[in-house]
C-alpha cells in the first residue's frame, strides 16, 4: 500500500510510525502522532517539499521549453502540430515524476486542448492574436416559443449590449489590469451582503410569523415562507397608520430602523452598478488597446499554462490526499493495541453467547 511512497520518502515514513512493541502485534507499526496531526506532518515534512518541488520543477522545466513555441504560433499555423509537440513532450517529461502518472498529466492538457486550447489555436491560425482577442457582440434569437433570448453567458456589458471575449476572457483582462477595480467591487458587495444579512435579520426575529403576531414588523410583512419581504411602500403606509401615537414608539423605531436598512441597500446596489458600469468602459477600452504581446502574455501564461499548472497541482494534492487517507484508515483500523483488541473480542462472543442461551440454542 505505502511502499511507492515510502521509496520516495523513507525518512517520512520514520517520522510517522514506530515499531509495535513485540508483545502486542509483532511486526506491526502504529502512529506517533495523533490522527488530526498526520496532514500538517507530511506537508511540513522536508522530504514531501522535496518531492512537491521535484514535480513542479518539471513542469517549469516543460513550460520555460515550450513557452517560446507557444508564443512564436500565430496566424496559418498549424493547431494539430501544436497539440501533438505538447502533448508529447509533456508525456515524456512526466514519466521522470515520482508518484505523479504521466498518463494522468497528459489528459488533462488533452481534456484541456479539447475544452479551449484546441479552438483557440484554430481561432489564431485563422485571423491572428489580435484579431483573436476582440470580444463580439452577442445577438439575441428567438426560442422555440418566439420569445427573444441570449442564446450564451457573456463575459461583459455596455449598457443593454452583452459580449464574449472567446480568446481572452474578461476575467483574465481584469485579474492582470484592474485588480484594484475588481477587488473594490467586492468589498462593495461583501457591504450589500452584510446590509442584506441584517434585513433578514430583523425581518425573522420581529415578523411574528413563529405564531407570535405581536411582532414589531408583523403588520408589513408580505409574502409567505421564502417569499416574505417587507417593501419601502409597506413601511411609509404603515408609518403614517401609526402616526405618532406614543403607544406606537417601539413598533415606530423597527419600521424606522429597517427603513434605513432599506435605503442603504438600494444605496450599495447602485453603488455596484457604478463601479460595474465603469470598469465594463475601462476593460472595453483595454480589449481595443491589447498589443500583440499583452495578447499572448494573457493567452499563453494566463490561460493555458495557468490551467495547466493548477492541473499538475491538483495531481500533487491527489497524492498527498491519497497518503494521508491510507495512513488515516491503517490507524483507525488498528488503533487499539492486540491485548485490547482480544478483551474487546472476548466480551462481544460472550454477549453473544448469553444472546444465544436466551433464544435456546446450545453450543456444544
Amino acid at each position: 500500500m505505502f511502499k511507492d511512497y515510502w521509496k520516495v520518502m523513507p525518512a517520512l515514513r520514520a517520522a510517522l510510525f514506530e515499531k509495535v512493541h513485540a508483545t502486542e502485534r509483532p511486526g506491526y507499526s502504529k502512529l506517533k502522532l495523533p490522527l488530526n496531526e498526520v496532514k500538517a506532518a507530511i506537508f511540513g515534512h522536508d522530504e514531501f517539499t522535496a518531492f512537491h518541488q521535484r514535480v513542479t520543477g518539471l513542469f517549469a522545466q516543460w513550460r520555460a521549453t515550450h513557452t517560446p513555441a507557444m508564443k512564436a504560433f500565430g496566424k496559418d499555423g498549424h493547431p494539430k502540430a501544436l497539440i501533438e509537440t505538447l502533448s508529447e513532450s509533456l508525456l515524456a517529461d512526466f514519466k521522470a515524476a515520482p508518484l505523479v502518472d504521466a498518463y494522468d498529466i497528459y489528459q488533462h492538457l488533452m481534456d484541456y486542448c479539447a475544452e479551449s486550447l484546441q479552438d483557440d489555436a484554430y481561432l489564431i491560425a485563422a485571423v491572428g492574436w489580435q484579431e483573436g482577442a476582440k470580444p463580439r457582440e452577442i445577438r439575441q434569437v428567438k426560442n422555440k416559443d418566439n420569445k427573444l433570448v441570449w442564446p450564451e453567458k457573456e463575459d461583459f456589458r455596455r449598457g443593454k449590449r452583452r459580449f464574449k471575449a472567446d480568446l481572452v476572457p474578461a476575467v483574465l483582462v481584469i485579474d492582470r489590469y484592474f485588480a484594484a477595480e475588481r477587488d473594490a467591487i467586492a468589498a462593495l458587495e461583501a457591504e450589500l451582503a452584510a446590509i442584506e444579512q441584517q434585513l433578514d435579520e430583523q425581518r425573522e426575529e420581529q415578523s411574528g410569523t413563529d405564531g407570535d403576531e405581536s411582532g414589531l414588523l408583523a403588520e408589513v410583512v408580505e409574502g409567505e415562507g421564502d417569499k416574505q419581504k417587507i417593501s419601502a411602500k409597506a413601511i411609509k403606509a404603515r408609518l403614517k397608520d401609526i402616526g405618532k401615537n406614543a403607544d406606537d414608539a417601539e413598533e415606530r423605531a423597527a419600521l424606522m430602523a429597517y427603513d434605513k436598512l432599506l435605503d442603504q441597500q438600494a444605496d450599495s446596489k447602485a453603488a455596484i452598478r457604478a463601479a460595474e458600469e465603469a470598469l465594463e468602459e475601462k476593460l472595453a477600452a483595454k480589449y481595443s488597446k491589447l498589443s500583440e504581446g499583452e495578447v499572448k502574455t494573457l493567452v499563453v501564461d494566463d490561460k493555458w499554462l495557468a490551467t495547466l499548472a493548477a492541473a499538475v497541482q491538483g495531481e500533487l494534492d491527489r497524492v498527498s490526499q491519497t497518503l494521508t487517507g491510507r495512513i488515516r484508515q491503517l490507524a483507525e483500523r488498528y488503533a487499539m493495541p492486540m491485548p485490547e483488541l482480544e478483551g474487546e473480542v472476548e466480551t462481544i462472543a460472550a454477549r453473544v453467547t448469553e444472546h444465544l442461551k436466551k433464544m435456546g440454542a446450545v453450543w456444544n
